[in-house]
């Protein structure tokens, strides 16, 4: 089973006996400066991109490098068990390299260490960047133009005409008519029911009728 380890600026795989045979090397080399992303593949099949190369290509096993249009992938990987993944940048011929190791998450935190600075900050799936936030525009206490809602002038109004949909007339014209004291025939019938109570008709008080 092939290692990973740390030497010097370099980031070593040390290939066993068997492996150095199919992939015709003992071991890679590449720089730690040329790590651009460290991260776990626990489907070791994810990992195989491009057509093979000089290797061995059996079901479940696959050792060797593989050609893909950014560069090379060199991969010594099985069926069980994760995979460390290893992306590469720089003046090298290889972009990726994967191996199966059992220690692979312990692993991958370490060499995130060696990361550049930029890289560090990466959010989770994947190792892409965070979007970022939606913009929002400055109010006007804020030394902006947009009112409390977010409008910038000219901005139609929600509740209001223009680009919306137009506003109810029906509910326009109650609640004008309710702005004025209510409709015509309900302050009628209050005026009628208040010259009943007090009795006025023709200037003078009605006397009560008699039994």
């Amino acid at each position: 089973m092939a290692r990973v380890t740390v030497e010097g600026g370099e980031l070593v795989v040390r290939l066993s006996l068997r492996e150095s045979l199919a992939a015709r090397r003992r071991e890679v080399r590449v720089p730690l400066s040329s790590l651009r992303r460290v991260e776990v593949e626990s489907s070791w099949w994810r990992v195989l991109r491009g057509v093979p190369g000089h290797g061995s290509w059996r079901p479940g096993r696959c050792l060797g490098v593989r050609h893909a249009p950014g560069g090379d992938d060199f991969v010594a990987v099985k069926a069980q068990g994760p995979v460390l993944c290893m992306e590469l940048a720089g003046e090298g011929a290889l972009r990726r390299v994967a191996v199966s190791v059992p220690d692979a998450r312990r692993l991958c935190e370490e060499l995130s260490a060696f990361l550049p600075a930029e890289e560090e900050g990466k959010e989770e799936g994947g190792g892409r960047p965070a979007p970022p936030p939606p913009h929002r525009p400055l109010l006007q206490h804020e030394g902006g133009t947009a009112d409390d809602h977010g409008r910038r002038p000219g901005a139609p109004s929600r509740t209001g005409t223009g680009a919306q949909p137009p506003a109810d007339d029906e509910r326009v014209r109650e609640a004008n008519q309710g702005a004025d004291g209510g409709p015509a025939e309900d302050r009628g019938g209050a005026e009628h029911g208040a010259r009943d109570r007090t009795g006025e008709t023709g200037g003078g008080v009605r006397p009560p009728s008699q039994p």
